[in-house]
Order: C-alpha cells, then structure tokens, then sequence
C-alpha cells in the first residue's frame, strides 16, 4: 500500500504544477487628474494678449509717426533759411608760416686775457652794456711792477746803445788819421747794431707790460645784454681758461627758421630781383604779433636729412621782446595775389567732390559747385577756379542744404515789403 499511497501523492504534485499560477494583485498608484489641457489654455492666452498688445503699439506707432512724415514732407517743400556772401576780388598775400628759434645776432663769452685776483665788478647782471664799457677789474700790482722792470732794462740798454754809438764816431774820425784798423772800426758797428736790436726788445717787452696792464681792465667787447656773472669778486682767474660772463646782441637779432625745399624757389626768385620779404613773428598761438622785420639771408645748402633750407630774418627789437633762444611762429610774406576772387572761408566746404560750394541759383535754390582753392588770409581764401566775382555762395546753413533745395536767404527783402527776419519774429512773438 504505501507505493500506492507513493504514486498519489506524485500525481497530486504533478496536477499541482500543471495548474495555471492565480493572478497576484499588483499596487498602481493612483491616476492624478489630468491639468495639461488647462496649461496649454493659459499659454495660448498669453500668446495671444502679447500679439494684441503688439499689434496696437505698431498702430500707435503708425499714427505717432504719420504727423512727423508730414512735418518732414513739409519741411523738404518749404525753403531753407541761410546766409549768403557775394564772390569779390581782393588782394590776398602769398605767406609761408614756419616755426623759428631767436637768435643773437653775437654772442660773445668774455674771459680774462691775464691770471690773477679779482679786484672789482663794474656791472649788474641782466643790464644792458656799450662797447667799451668796463665789466671788471684784475689785480693791477703784478704787472704794472712788471712794465717798472721792463721800463729800467730799456733805459739800461738805451744807454749802451749811446754809449756805442759815439765810439763808434770817434772811430770813424781815427781811421781818417789812419790811428786804428779798421778791424775794430768794424767791430763797433756791429756792436751799435747790437745794442740797437736790443733796444728794440727792451721796448717790445714795455709794450707787452703795459697791454697786460690794460688787460687787468676787462671791457664789453660787444653792445648787448650781460647775463649772469660765472665767477664772483675775489676769485683767481686764469687766462684764456675762466669764462667770466657772457654778453648777446639783441638789438637788432635775428631768427633762424627752415622751410622746406619746395618753397625755395618762389623765395629766391623774390630775391633775385632784388625784392625785400617783410618778416613777422608771432608767439606760439599764432594770434599775437611780437614783432617785423625782413628777411635777412638763407643758407647754402640744404638739409638732406629733413629736406629744409635755413633762413635768417632781422628785427630791430627795440622794445627787447625778442629773447634769445625763444621759439615764435614766422610768417613770410614772398607776394601779394591782386584782384583774384575771394570768398569768406566758411563757404567752402569739402567732401565728396573735393572742395565746393553751394552757389545761389535764379529762383532761389541753391546747385554745388566744384572750386579750386588758392592761398588764404584768415578767414578769406582765394578762389582759382570755379567762382567768378558777383557769384553768391551759402555762408550759413549750409549743413541743412542739398543739391537744388529752396532756400530762404536772410535779410531778403519779400512781396510785401518785409524782410525775412522780421516776418519770422512776427510769427514767433
């Protein structure tokens, strides 16, 4: 029986596995309400509201901006207020504007020709000195011993030589009696000869004692101002070696200024013909005149390293506003342009096609004109081509002006009478 019992007990294992396994419940969470649709609503709505807000800024703009287009339309019809200048013939000088350096016409460093001590000062310093006039004074007692010892040897010798010299004619007179050789005649001739060269060295030596006793007396040796002294009262100077003060020539002086190579001919053919070039400084604004004068000389060569010839121009400069070694603007006049057509500079103008300006047409519109520009003076220039005298140009306003626009020119007279200003002044009370 148990095999029986065995064979059960597998086959219920066997029904069991073939049974199909009960479904196990399994745990989902809980579905959440479904929102996205009312996410989707809102954004659209914002979408939306921002295009509308859009739409009417750009209408508003529209309309803000109609006015202005009108206002700008309107203001291209109507005329533009300006100034105008008629084209006239004038004299303008042909100038050349360099930078120059003033120069003293001498500049003199006085040292002492002797050595010794100082003794006296005869000057202020900064003051303006003659020629001739005493500066300062060296020790005078060395030397005038020295022109003493001198002056005593030339009389010891002159007295030799007298001496010499009436033995020789004692000898002469004895050789006439035949009572001496002439042997010793000779001898006494070259020995008055002797004495005599000796005299002369003696006298030489006086006159050199007496120029060093000049030279203690030191002098201006130029007109000019004296700047300030090197060595004070007292000190040991040494000939030749000490500078003791130097002295410049300001009246007149000079300036000395390069200008280049291309402008070199238009001054030598000036010159050449004998023509004088009038010379002005000014300081270094360029607004002030310090002084004129006229062109002096230029050098002989020029400058391989800059391409500029240095010139010299004079001043009198008797009011000393030169000062030497100061820097000033020179401007040259080389020749005057006569009747030529001039125009106020602020006419021109440039851009495009070079220089030009805005002719007064018939009809009161303005066309630009291409000009050719020549030498100017301040604010007029010359025009070589171009204008013509009697020509009207636009001297104001020209910023807000075209090609062929309607101008309205100030201070013109209108149909009734009434001139442009004064029509706008009633308008605006």
């Amino acid at each position: 029986m148990p095999d029986q019992d065995s064979r059960q007990a597998t086959a219920s294992v066997r029904a069991q596995e073939t049974r199909p396994l009960p479904e196990i419940p399994v745990a989902r969470p809980a579905a959440k309400p479904v929102r996205r649709s009312w996410w989707w609503r809102l954004l659209w709505l914002v979408i939306l509201l921002a295009a509308a807000i859009e739409l009417g800024l750009w209408f508003a703009g529209r309309q803000a901006s109609a006015p202005t287009a009108a206002a700008t339309r309107a203001q291209t019809a109507a005329s533009i207020q300006v100034g105008v200048a008629t084209v006239t013939k004038g004299d303008i000088p042909v100038t050349l504007d360099e930078l120059g350096t003033v120069t003293p016409l001498a500049t003199v460093t006085v040292k002492s020709q002797v050595s010794g001590h100082i003794t006296d000062i005869k000057f202020q310093e900064g003051q303006i000195v003659q020629k001739g006039d005493l500066l300062m004074v060296i020790d005078v007692r060395p030397f005038t011993i020295a022109l003493e010892s001198a002056q005593a040897t030339l009389a010891h010798d002159q007295a030799l030589l007298a001496n010499a010299r009436v033995d020789l004619a004692r000898f002469q007179k004895l050789i006439e009696q035949d009572s001496v050789a002439k042997q010793t005649l000779d001898t006494q001739r070259f020995l008055v000869t002797q004495d005599e060269a000796t005299v002369q060295l003696d006298q030489a030596a006086v006159d050199n004692a007496k120029l060093n006793l000049d030279y203690c007396h030191i002098t201006a040796p130029i007109t000019g101002r004296i700047g300030l002294r090197q060595v004070d009262l007292g000190n040991f100077v040494t000939a030749g070696s000490d500078a003791l003060v130097v002295i410049a020539q300001i009246q007149p002086i000079t300036v000395v200024f390069a200008l280049p190579e291309d402008n070199l001919p238009a001054v030598m053919k000036q010159l050449q013909a004998g023509a004088v070039l009038p010379t002005t400084a000014y300081d270094r604004s360029m607004t002030t005149k310090i002084a004129t004068g006229q062109l002096l000389t230029l050098d002989n060569q020029i400058d391989t390293t800059t391409g500029t010839v240095k010139l010299k121009a004079q001043f009198d400069n008797q009011d000393q506003s030169l000062f030497p070694n100061q820097f000033v603007n020179i401007r040259l006049l080389v020749s005057t342009l006569t009747g030529v057509p001039v125009v106020p500079r602020a006419a021109v103008l440039n851009g495009a096609p070079g220089d030009y300006v805005y002719l007064v047409q018939p009809g009161d519109t303005v066309a630009i004109r291409p000009v050719k520009l020549g030498p100017a003076d301040g604010e007029r220039v010359s025009i070589q081509s171009g204008l013509v005298p009697g020509d009207r140009v636009v001297v104001d306003g020209t910023d807000r002006l075209r090609d062929g626009a309607k101008i309205n020119i100030a201070g013109k007279k209108t149909a009734a009478g009434t001139d442009t200003k004064t029509k706008k002044a009633a308008a605006n009370p």
